[in-house]
């Protein structure tokens, strides 16, 4: 019962954070629930929340065909990556360290505002490679962040391209995930029931934080967000290498 409460919360404030700044739903929620299970049922939990937000974050502008015409070699590498990831498949504690470093990594390059400009001819090149990357901490850790996030902002796409753009990736890797996780018996009927339910504060969390996006500094929200990644992906991290 107590566990229920708590996913409960998770998947709230993980919907929040995700209503607020576009993205964040999988990171907030395998990175808290990490704290009281393993990462990989951690992430069959989030297959259902993080599908229906996603798809939802998708459908929100407009058509995505130039944009699939454009991010398919990186859908593709993510498919593959996250392909490969499942059979190199991490013990529970190497992933949990791995998960502490892909947050803390993620949150310090977001603190430093880290940003770099990827050109035509670079895409063509670079796409299926993050991918590739993407799919394969997505596989060991539950977190589809690392480095399809930062990748797709040096695209330089415009706003509403760049939520879609992410919306993309997120769906194709937890799409990948899924099937990933069944392949390796990880996405048991009692994991999916839970998974249909938290799809609920999800999605109430998700409501709550696009009317809190209007009220509130985005600016400010984000960085206390990016430190409190860094301050829960150092602890996930020292407790694995403490093991």
């Amino acid at each position: 019962m107590d566990n229920f409460i708590y996913i409960t919360a998770v998947f709230l404030l993980a919907g929040m954070v995700k209503g607020v700044t576009g993205m964040g739903l999988p990171t907030v929620a395998v990175a808290m629930l990490s704290l009281v299970m393993a990462p990989v049922q951690a992430a069959a939990l989030l297959v259902v929340p993080s599908l229906l937000t996603n798809v939802w974050q998708l459908a929100s502008g407009a058509s995505v065909y130039p944009l699939w015409l454009r991010l398919w070699p990186m859908m593709a590498g993510i498919c593959a990556g996250t392909a490969a990831g499942s059979v190199l498949a991490l013990d529970a504690g190497r992933a949990s360290g791995a998960l502490g470093v892909a947050l803390a990594a993620y949150a310090a390059m977001g603190l430093l505002n880290v940003r770099w400009r990827v050109g035509a001819g670079g895409e063509r090149a670079w796409s299926p490679l993050v991918g590739a990357a993407t799919g394969a901490i997505s596989a060991a850790t539950g977190v589809f962040v690392i480095p399809a996030v930062p990748y797709l902002q040096a695209l330089e796409l415009e706003k509403d391209e760049l939520v879609q753009a992410m919306g993309m990736a997120f769906t194709v890797s937890t799409v990948a995930l899924a099937v990933s996780l069944t392949a390796r018996g990880a996405w048991q009927p009692a994991a999916a029931g839970l998974s249909f339910l938290a799809q609920v504060p999800a999605m109430a969390g998700m409501l709550l934080g696009q009317r809190l996006r209007g009220r509130m500094r985005p600016a400010l929200f984000r960085r206390c967000f990016l430190l409190a990644l860094m301050l829960l992906g150092a602890h996930l991290a020292l407790e694995s290498a403490w093991r």
